[in-house]
């Protein structure tokens, strides 16, 4: 469904119920400043774009862009649609579950078609 990558980075689904995407370095760095400049600015410029997309798309209550790396000490960032009516909200995705959801989203293979032609703009 969504397949994105280029020399810096690559785009990768996190399985969930709200829409959650995560952009990995294509190489290992295990901190954000060991990263290159080129890379460092290609991740900022895909985070402004998925971002962007999610709310056009989603209209979601909040966009959440988290990096962490404690389990996976790779650079990746999350970035995640979030809604009040999503089973964690206003908790963290990770935090605990606040109610039984059934979000009634647009699609997501659509969105992911819609950003991958964005993104190679």
């Amino acid at each position: 469904m969504m397949n994105f990558n280029n020399q810096y980075i690559n785009i990768q689904i996190e399985e969930s119920e709200i829409p959650w995407l995560k952009i990995f370095t294509n190489k290992k760095h295990k901190e954000f400043s060991d990263c290159p400049v080129e890379t460092k600015q290609e991740i900022f410029r895909l985070l402004e774009i998925i971002e962007k997309e999610m709310i056009k798309y989603y209209n979601p209550e909040k966009i959440n862009i988290a990096s962490f790396g404690n389990y996976v000490p790779h650079v990746h960032f999350h970035i995640m649609a979030r809604f009040k009516e999503d089973s964690y909200f206003p908790e963290p995705m990770w935090g605990k579950k606040q109610r039984e959801a059934k979000l009634d989203l647009p699609s997501f293979e659509v969105f992911c078609k819609t950003l991958i032609k964005q993104l190679e703009e």
